[in-house]
Protein backbone atom coordinates (compact mmCIF):
# COMPACT_ATOMS: atom_id res chain seq x y z
CA UNK A 1 0.00 0.00 0.00
CA UNK A 2 1.31 3.54 -0.98
CA UNK A 3 2.58 5.81 1.90
CA UNK A 4 -0.52 8.68 1.72
CA UNK A 5 -0.61 10.21 5.13
CA UNK A 6 -3.55 13.04 4.22
CA UNK A 7 -6.95 12.27 3.44
CA UNK A 8 -8.92 14.28 0.75
CA UNK A 9 -10.56 16.67 3.81
CA UNK A 10 -6.77 17.69 4.24
CA UNK A 11 -6.06 18.38 1.05
CA UNK A 12 -9.10 20.36 0.84
CA UNK A 13 -8.62 22.16 3.89
CA UNK A 14 -5.16 23.12 3.05
CA UNK A 15 -5.83 24.29 -0.61
CA UNK A 16 -8.45 26.59 0.56
CA UNK A 17 -6.44 27.83 3.32
CA UNK A 18 -3.68 29.14 0.83
CA UNK A 19 -6.46 30.37 -1.69
CA UNK A 20 -6.49 27.92 -4.81
CA UNK A 21 -8.84 25.41 -6.23
CA UNK A 22 -6.47 22.57 -6.64
CA UNK A 23 -3.29 20.70 -6.22
CA UNK A 24 -2.60 21.99 -10.31
CA UNK A 25 -3.10 25.78 -9.69
CA UNK A 26 0.25 25.20 -7.16
CA UNK A 27 2.75 24.16 -10.57
CA UNK A 28 1.45 27.33 -12.91
CA UNK A 29 4.65 28.33 -13.48
CA UNK A 30 5.71 24.66 -14.98
CA UNK A 31 4.56 24.68 -18.47
CA UNK A 32 1.87 21.88 -19.97
CA UNK A 33 4.13 19.91 -21.92
CA UNK A 34 6.74 20.13 -19.12
CA UNK A 35 4.43 18.22 -16.57
CA UNK A 36 3.82 14.50 -16.21
CA UNK A 37 0.82 13.17 -16.87
CA UNK A 38 -0.43 9.72 -15.30
CA UNK A 39 1.96 7.66 -13.26
CA UNK A 40 6.07 6.93 -14.29
CA UNK A 41 6.00 3.73 -16.48
CA UNK A 42 7.42 1.63 -14.18
CA UNK A 43 6.37 -1.51 -12.02
CA UNK A 44 4.09 -1.02 -8.96
CA UNK A 45 6.49 -2.77 -6.99
CA UNK A 46 9.17 -5.27 -6.69
CA UNK A 47 11.17 -6.69 -3.93
CA UNK A 48 14.40 -5.51 -2.92
CA UNK A 49 16.60 -7.99 -4.60
CA UNK A 50 14.48 -7.28 -7.57
CA UNK A 51 15.39 -3.86 -7.49
CA UNK A 52 18.64 -4.40 -6.76
CA UNK A 53 19.20 -6.46 -9.79
CA UNK A 54 17.34 -4.14 -12.39
CA UNK A 55 19.00 -1.04 -11.14
CA UNK A 56 22.56 -3.03 -11.29
CA UNK A 57 20.98 -4.12 -15.04
CA UNK A 58 20.49 -0.45 -15.97
CA UNK A 59 24.19 0.74 -14.65
CA UNK A 60 25.82 -1.89 -16.89
CA UNK A 61 24.81 -0.04 -19.58
CA UNK A 62 26.93 2.70 -18.62
CA UNK A 63 30.81 2.93 -19.69
CA UNK A 64 32.49 4.25 -16.63
CA UNK A 65 35.49 6.76 -17.13
CA UNK A 66 37.83 4.94 -15.91
CA UNK A 67 37.75 1.53 -18.21
CA UNK A 68 38.43 2.63 -21.62
CA UNK A 69 40.66 6.01 -23.00
CA UNK A 70 38.79 8.87 -22.26
CA UNK A 71 39.26 12.37 -23.34
CA UNK A 72 36.09 13.55 -22.58
CA UNK A 73 36.24 17.34 -20.84
CA UNK A 74 34.18 20.62 -21.10
CA UNK A 75 34.57 21.73 -17.66
CA UNK A 76 34.52 18.16 -16.02
CA UNK A 77 37.59 16.10 -15.74
CA UNK A 78 38.98 12.62 -14.96
CA UNK A 79 42.39 13.56 -12.85
CA UNK A 80 43.85 10.99 -10.85
CA UNK A 81 42.81 11.62 -6.99
CA UNK A 82 44.97 9.87 -4.22
CA UNK A 83 43.78 7.08 -1.88
CA UNK A 84 44.46 8.94 0.60
CA UNK A 85 42.04 11.40 -0.08
CA UNK A 86 39.50 9.54 0.41
CA UNK A 87 40.69 8.08 3.04
CA UNK A 88 40.46 11.10 4.90
CA UNK A 89 37.48 13.15 4.11
CA UNK A 90 35.70 9.48 5.45
CA UNK A 91 36.54 9.84 8.60
CA UNK A 92 33.33 10.35 10.84
CA UNK A 93 34.48 13.75 12.12
CA UNK A 94 34.30 15.28 8.57
CA UNK A 95 31.54 13.09 7.13
CA UNK A 96 29.29 14.49 9.32
CA UNK A 97 30.24 17.80 9.69
CA UNK A 98 27.87 21.05 8.84
CA UNK A 99 27.97 24.69 8.91
CA UNK A 100 30.18 25.38 11.62
CA UNK A 101 27.89 28.04 13.44
CA UNK A 102 29.17 27.52 16.91
CA UNK A 103 33.47 28.03 16.52
CA UNK A 104 33.85 27.21 19.56
CA UNK A 105 33.43 23.55 18.85
CA UNK A 106 33.84 23.89 15.30
CA UNK A 107 38.25 24.48 15.05
CA UNK A 108 38.76 21.79 12.36
CA UNK A 109 36.34 22.59 10.00
CA UNK A 110 37.05 26.51 10.36
CA UNK A 111 40.76 25.62 9.79
CA UNK A 112 40.74 24.00 6.53
CA UNK A 113 38.58 26.33 5.38
CA UNK A 114 40.64 28.67 6.64
CA UNK A 115 43.34 26.92 4.64
CA UNK A 116 41.49 25.74 1.44
CA UNK A 117 40.79 30.01 1.27
CA UNK A 118 44.59 30.29 1.30
CA UNK A 119 45.57 28.25 -1.35
CA UNK A 120 42.50 29.33 -3.51
CA UNK A 121 44.09 33.39 -2.73
CA UNK A 122 47.23 31.78 -3.89
CA UNK A 123 46.24 30.26 -7.28
CA UNK A 124 44.05 32.96 -8.85
CA UNK A 125 46.73 35.08 -7.57
CA UNK A 126 43.82 37.29 -5.85
CA UNK A 127 43.98 38.85 -2.07
CA UNK A 128 40.75 36.87 -0.76
CA UNK A 129 38.34 33.72 -1.52
CA UNK A 130 35.42 32.82 0.12
CA UNK A 131 34.59 29.32 1.89
CA UNK A 132 33.52 28.19 -1.98
CA UNK A 133 30.44 27.82 -3.15
CA UNK A 134 28.09 25.22 -4.90
CA UNK A 135 29.85 24.83 -8.48
CA UNK A 136 32.11 26.58 -10.96
CA UNK A 137 28.65 28.05 -12.79
CA UNK A 138 26.46 29.17 -10.06
CA UNK A 139 29.56 30.86 -8.69
CA UNK A 140 29.76 32.86 -12.17
CA UNK A 141 26.41 33.87 -11.91
CA UNK A 142 27.23 35.20 -8.26
CA UNK A 143 30.25 37.13 -9.72
CA UNK A 144 27.92 39.11 -12.23
CA UNK A 145 25.64 39.46 -9.38
CA UNK A 146 28.75 40.74 -7.58
CA UNK A 147 29.96 43.63 -9.91
CA UNK A 148 26.47 45.24 -10.38
CA UNK A 149 26.76 45.89 -6.57
CA UNK A 150 30.15 47.20 -6.86
CA UNK A 151 29.22 49.38 -10.08
CA UNK A 152 25.51 50.24 -9.49
CA UNK A 153 25.30 48.90 -13.26
CA UNK A 154 22.83 46.30 -14.31
CA UNK A 155 24.37 45.20 -17.87
CA UNK A 156 26.65 42.40 -17.73
CA UNK A 157 28.91 41.22 -21.24
CA UNK A 158 29.61 37.54 -21.66
CA UNK A 159 32.68 36.26 -24.02
CA UNK A 160 31.33 34.28 -26.70
CA UNK A 161 33.75 31.42 -25.78
CA UNK A 162 32.34 31.45 -22.33
CA UNK A 163 30.98 27.71 -21.32
CA UNK A 164 27.29 27.48 -22.42
CA UNK A 165 26.46 25.89 -19.48
CA UNK A 166 27.68 28.95 -17.32
CA UNK A 167 26.41 31.71 -20.08
CA UNK A 168 22.84 29.80 -19.11
CA UNK A 169 23.39 29.89 -15.58
CA UNK A 170 23.87 33.72 -15.77
CA UNK A 171 21.26 34.51 -17.90
CA UNK A 172 18.90 32.34 -15.62
CA UNK A 173 19.76 34.41 -12.87
CA UNK A 174 19.82 37.59 -14.63
CA UNK A 175 16.19 36.72 -15.55
CA UNK A 176 14.97 36.42 -12.10
CA UNK A 177 16.89 39.86 -11.39
CA UNK A 178 15.73 42.23 -13.74
CA UNK A 179 19.32 42.44 -15.63
CA UNK A 180 20.51 43.01 -18.95
CA UNK A 181 22.87 40.51 -20.42
CA UNK A 182 24.81 40.76 -23.46
CA UNK A 183 25.90 37.39 -24.25
CA UNK A 184 28.87 37.75 -27.44
CA UNK A 185 28.44 34.87 -30.25
CA UNK A 186 30.65 31.93 -30.24
CA UNK A 187 33.99 32.37 -31.28
CA UNK A 188 35.42 28.92 -32.21
CA UNK A 189 39.14 29.96 -33.55
CA UNK A 190 39.30 32.17 -31.07
CA UNK A 191 40.19 36.06 -30.90
CA UNK A 192 37.33 37.88 -29.61
CA UNK A 193 37.15 41.08 -29.42
CA UNK A 194 35.01 42.77 -26.73
CA UNK A 195 36.15 46.48 -27.60
CA UNK A 196 32.66 47.54 -29.66
CA UNK A 197 30.95 45.87 -26.01
CA UNK A 198 32.20 47.41 -23.30
CA UNK A 199 31.70 50.89 -22.32
CA UNK A 200 30.59 53.04 -19.26
CA UNK A 201 26.99 51.07 -18.96
CA UNK A 202 28.44 48.11 -17.97
CA UNK A 203 28.58 46.49 -14.96
CA UNK A 204 31.40 43.52 -15.75
CA UNK A 205 33.15 41.52 -18.72
CA UNK A 206 33.04 37.62 -18.15
CA UNK A 207 35.81 35.62 -19.87
CA UNK A 208 37.24 32.11 -19.62
CA UNK A 209 40.82 31.27 -19.65
CA UNK A 210 41.29 28.68 -21.01
CA UNK A 211 37.97 29.32 -22.54
CA UNK A 212 35.30 26.50 -23.69
CA UNK A 213 37.38 25.27 -26.10
CA UNK A 214 41.12 25.24 -25.10
CA UNK A 215 42.50 28.59 -26.37
CA UNK A 216 45.02 30.31 -24.19
CA UNK A 217 45.62 34.15 -23.89
CA UNK A 218 46.52 36.98 -21.98
CA UNK A 219 43.80 38.70 -20.13
CA UNK A 220 45.53 42.10 -19.41
CA UNK A 221 44.33 44.14 -22.19
CA UNK A 222 40.45 43.26 -21.63
CA UNK A 223 41.27 44.27 -17.80
CA UNK A 224 42.61 47.45 -18.96
CA UNK A 225 39.50 48.23 -21.56
CA UNK A 226 37.13 47.17 -18.47
CA UNK A 227 38.91 49.54 -15.90
CA UNK A 228 39.04 52.46 -18.43
CA UNK A 229 35.06 52.64 -18.46
CA UNK A 230 34.76 51.39 -14.51
CA UNK A 231 33.76 47.93 -15.42
CA UNK A 232 34.86 45.25 -13.80
CA UNK A 233 36.65 41.80 -14.92
CA UNK A 234 35.63 38.42 -13.82
CA UNK A 235 37.66 35.69 -15.00
CA UNK A 236 36.23 32.11 -15.21
CA UNK A 237 38.52 28.63 -14.56
CA UNK A 238 36.74 25.85 -15.52
CA UNK A 239 40.22 23.70 -15.23
CA UNK A 240 41.94 24.76 -12.19
CA UNK A 241 44.89 22.30 -12.78
CA UNK A 242 45.77 24.88 -15.37
CA UNK A 243 46.55 27.81 -12.78
CA UNK A 244 49.86 24.94 -12.18
CA UNK A 245 51.37 26.45 -15.53
CA UNK A 246 49.61 29.56 -16.54
CA UNK A 247 49.73 33.11 -14.73
CA UNK A 248 46.75 33.34 -12.50
CA UNK A 249 44.21 35.49 -13.66
CA UNK A 250 44.70 37.94 -10.53
CA UNK A 251 48.21 38.72 -12.36
CA UNK A 252 46.15 40.10 -15.54
CA UNK A 253 44.18 42.45 -13.72
CA UNK A 254 40.87 40.48 -12.70
CA UNK A 255 38.89 41.75 -10.50
CA UNK A 256 36.69 38.43 -9.40
CA UNK A 257 38.32 34.89 -9.99
CA UNK A 258 35.78 32.43 -9.92
CA UNK A 259 35.90 28.51 -11.20
CA UNK A 260 35.07 24.77 -10.35
CA UNK A 261 37.10 23.08 -8.32
CA UNK A 262 36.26 19.75 -8.83
CA UNK A 263 39.62 18.63 -11.11
CA UNK A 264 41.59 18.59 -7.55
CA UNK A 265 40.68 15.83 -5.19
CA UNK A 266 36.83 15.23 -6.87
CA UNK A 267 36.01 12.68 -9.12
CA UNK A 268 33.53 12.99 -12.02
CA UNK A 269 30.94 11.54 -9.97
CA UNK A 270 28.20 11.80 -12.51
CA UNK A 271 28.72 15.60 -12.24
CA UNK A 272 28.11 16.40 -9.12
CA UNK A 273 28.89 17.60 -6.13
CA UNK A 274 31.56 19.84 -7.07
CA UNK A 275 32.94 23.02 -5.79
CA UNK A 276 32.53 26.23 -7.13
CA UNK A 277 35.84 28.80 -5.76
CA UNK A 278 35.26 32.24 -5.76
CA UNK A 279 37.98 35.05 -4.98
CA UNK A 280 38.77 38.91 -5.28
CA UNK A 281 40.39 42.08 -4.23
CA UNK A 282 40.36 43.08 -0.79
CA UNK A 283 38.30 46.31 -1.34
CA UNK A 284 35.72 44.67 -2.84
CA UNK A 285 35.33 41.48 0.41
CA UNK A 286 32.11 42.88 1.45
CA UNK A 287 30.34 42.14 -1.84
CA UNK A 288 31.28 38.55 -1.75
CA UNK A 289 29.19 35.95 -1.33
CA UNK A 290 29.33 33.19 0.69
CA UNK A 291 31.52 33.37 3.58
CA UNK A 292 35.17 34.10 5.19
CA UNK A 293 36.74 32.13 7.44
CA UNK A 294 39.67 34.06 9.24
CA UNK A 295 41.74 33.54 11.71
CA UNK A 296 42.35 35.45 15.31
CA UNK A 297 43.21 34.94 18.75
CA UNK A 298 41.28 33.66 22.01
CA UNK A 299 40.98 35.53 25.38
CA UNK A 300 44.42 33.42 26.76
CA UNK A 301 46.19 34.38 23.02
CA UNK A 302 45.72 30.74 21.22
CA UNK A 303 45.65 30.41 17.86
CA UNK A 304 41.88 30.31 16.68
CA UNK A 305 39.69 30.71 13.20
CA UNK A 306 36.10 32.24 13.40
CA UNK A 307 33.62 33.21 10.33
CA UNK A 308 35.12 36.81 9.86
CA UNK A 309 32.07 37.82 7.59
CA UNK A 310 29.11 35.70 6.82
CA UNK A 311 26.80 37.88 4.52
CA UNK A 312 23.83 35.13 3.36
CA UNK A 313 20.72 35.28 4.24
CA UNK A 314 20.76 32.66 7.29
CA UNK A 315 22.55 35.25 9.26
CA UNK A 316 20.84 38.38 8.64
CA UNK A 317 18.24 40.06 7.07
CA UNK A 318 17.58 38.80 3.69
CA UNK A 319 17.24 41.97 2.39
CA UNK A 320 20.63 42.92 3.32
CA UNK A 321 22.33 39.54 2.04
CA UNK A 322 24.52 39.06 -0.50
CA UNK A 323 23.85 36.00 -1.21
CA UNK A 324 21.82 33.38 -0.94
CA UNK A 325 23.73 30.14 -0.58
CA UNK A 326 22.55 28.33 2.06
CA UNK A 327 25.72 25.91 2.78
CA UNK A 328 28.72 25.12 0.76
CA UNK A 329 30.45 22.19 -0.83
CA UNK A 330 32.69 21.45 2.44
CA UNK A 331 33.25 18.05 1.85
CA UNK A 332 34.55 18.79 -1.89
CA UNK A 333 36.49 21.67 -0.31
CA UNK A 334 37.79 19.22 2.38
CA UNK A 335 39.34 16.59 -0.73
CA UNK A 336 40.79 19.49 -2.71
CA UNK A 337 42.68 20.69 0.16
CA UNK A 338 44.34 17.44 1.17
CA UNK A 339 44.81 16.45 -2.61
CA UNK A 340 46.46 20.38 -3.14
CA UNK A 341 48.26 19.87 0.01
CA UNK A 342 49.85 16.25 -0.89
CA UNK A 343 51.12 17.81 -4.35
CA UNK A 344 52.40 20.89 -3.00
CA UNK A 345 53.77 23.33 -5.01
CA UNK A 346 56.18 21.71 -7.14
CA UNK A 347 53.62 18.48 -7.46
CA UNK A 348 51.04 21.01 -8.90
CA UNK A 349 52.98 22.45 -11.39
CA UNK A 350 54.62 18.76 -12.35
CA UNK A 351 51.19 17.56 -12.97
CA UNK A 352 50.02 20.76 -14.84
CA UNK A 353 53.17 19.80 -17.32
CA UNK A 354 52.01 16.38 -17.49
CA UNK A 355 48.64 17.62 -18.84
CA UNK A 356 49.62 19.72 -21.20
CA UNK A 357 52.77 17.17 -22.93
CA UNK A 358 49.66 14.96 -22.66
CA UNK A 359 47.63 17.26 -24.73
CA UNK A 360 50.32 18.26 -26.94
CA UNK A 361 50.82 14.56 -27.92
CA UNK A 362 47.55 13.78 -28.26
CA UNK A 363 46.78 17.06 -30.52
CA UNK A 364 50.16 15.77 -32.80
CA UNK A 365 48.22 12.31 -33.31
CA UNK A 366 44.99 13.30 -34.06
CA UNK A 367 45.91 15.87 -36.72
CA UNK A 368 48.25 13.03 -38.78
CA UNK A 369 44.05 11.30 -39.08
CA UNK A 370 42.96 12.97 -42.65
CA UNK A 371 40.41 15.30 -42.87
CA UNK A 372 41.24 16.52 -38.75
CA UNK A 373 42.25 19.70 -37.74
CA UNK A 374 43.38 21.31 -34.98
CA UNK A 375 41.98 25.08 -34.22
CA UNK A 376 44.04 26.05 -31.61
CA UNK A 377 47.36 27.67 -31.66
CA UNK A 378 47.90 27.46 -27.62
CA UNK A 379 45.84 25.32 -25.10
CA UNK A 380 46.47 23.82 -21.86
CA UNK A 381 45.05 20.35 -21.39
CA UNK A 382 41.96 20.90 -23.91
CA UNK A 383 41.54 21.65 -27.46
CA UNK A 384 39.49 21.52 -30.24
CA UNK A 385 39.17 19.97 -33.30
CA UNK A 386 37.34 19.98 -36.30
CA UNK A 387 36.25 16.54 -38.04
CA UNK A 388 34.51 16.10 -41.23
CA UNK A 389 30.45 15.62 -41.06
CA UNK A 390 28.60 15.46 -38.20
CA UNK A 391 30.35 15.65 -35.12
CA UNK A 392 28.40 14.12 -32.97
CA UNK A 393 28.18 10.73 -34.92
CA UNK A 394 31.72 10.89 -35.12
CA UNK A 395 31.81 10.71 -30.81
CA UNK A 396 29.07 8.07 -30.99
CA UNK A 397 30.81 5.98 -33.45
CA UNK A 398 34.13 6.49 -31.77
CA UNK A 399 32.12 4.88 -28.56
CA UNK A 400 31.02 2.36 -30.51
CA UNK A 401 35.00 1.42 -30.94
CA UNK A 402 35.58 1.59 -26.97
CA UNK A 403 36.85 5.31 -26.84
CA UNK A 404 34.92 7.95 -25.52
CA UNK A 405 36.46 10.61 -27.57
CA UNK A 406 35.16 14.15 -26.29
CA UNK A 407 32.04 16.53 -26.39
CA UNK A 408 30.25 17.84 -29.53
CA UNK A 409 30.21 21.18 -29.41
CA UNK A 410 26.55 20.51 -31.17
CA UNK A 411 25.33 18.90 -27.93
CA UNK A 412 25.70 22.56 -25.90
CA UNK A 413 25.42 24.87 -29.03
CA UNK A 414 22.32 22.59 -30.63
CA UNK A 415 21.30 24.75 -33.88
CA UNK A 416 24.40 26.66 -34.19
CA UNK A 417 26.11 26.29 -37.28
CA UNK A 418 29.73 27.34 -35.94
CA UNK A 419 29.47 23.67 -33.39
CA UNK A 420 29.35 21.82 -36.85
CA UNK A 421 32.10 19.39 -36.89
CA UNK A 422 33.79 20.80 -33.79
CA UNK A 423 34.41 18.09 -31.16
CA UNK A 424 36.52 19.49 -27.67
CA UNK A 425 38.71 16.90 -26.48
CA UNK A 426 40.89 17.07 -23.19
CA UNK A 427 43.93 15.18 -21.97
CA UNK A 428 44.78 14.85 -18.56
CA UNK A 429 47.31 12.67 -16.85
CA UNK A 430 45.81 9.76 -16.43
CA UNK A 431 45.73 9.15 -20.60
CA UNK A 432 49.05 6.26 -21.66
CA UNK A 433 50.84 6.16 -25.24
CA UNK A 434 48.05 3.06 -25.79
CA UNK A 435 45.30 5.78 -24.90
CA UNK A 436 46.41 8.16 -27.62
CA UNK A 437 47.10 5.28 -30.46
CA UNK A 438 43.48 3.80 -29.68
CA UNK A 439 41.45 7.13 -30.02
CA UNK A 440 44.02 8.06 -33.83
CA UNK A 441 43.72 4.90 -34.73
CA UNK A 442 39.77 4.97 -34.14
CA UNK A 443 39.13 8.32 -35.32
CA UNK A 444 41.06 7.14 -38.73
CA UNK A 445 38.50 3.66 -38.99
CA UNK A 446 35.43 6.42 -38.22
CA UNK A 447 36.35 9.16 -40.68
Amino acid sequence: MRYLPLTDADRRAMLARIGVADIDALFADVPKDKRLNGRLDLPKAKGELQVEREIARLADRNVSAGSVPFFVGAGAYKHHVPATVDHLIQRSEFLTSYTPYQPEIAQGTLQYLYEFQTQVSILTGMEVANASMYDGSTATAEAVLMAQRVTSRRRAVLAGNLHPHYRETIETVGRMAGDEIVALPPMPGGGEDFGAHIDNTVSCVVVQMPDFYGHVYDLSAIAERAHAVGALLVAVVTEVVSLGLLKPPGEMGADIVVGEGQSIGNALSFGGPYLGLFATRSKLVRQMPGRLCGETVDREGRRGFVLTLSTREQHIRREKATSNICTNSGLCVLAFTIHLSLLGEAGLKRLARINHANAVALADALVNVKGVKVLNKAFFNEFTIRVPGDAADVVEKLAARGVLGGVPVSRLLPGRPEAAGLIVVAATEVNTDEDRAAYAKALKEVL
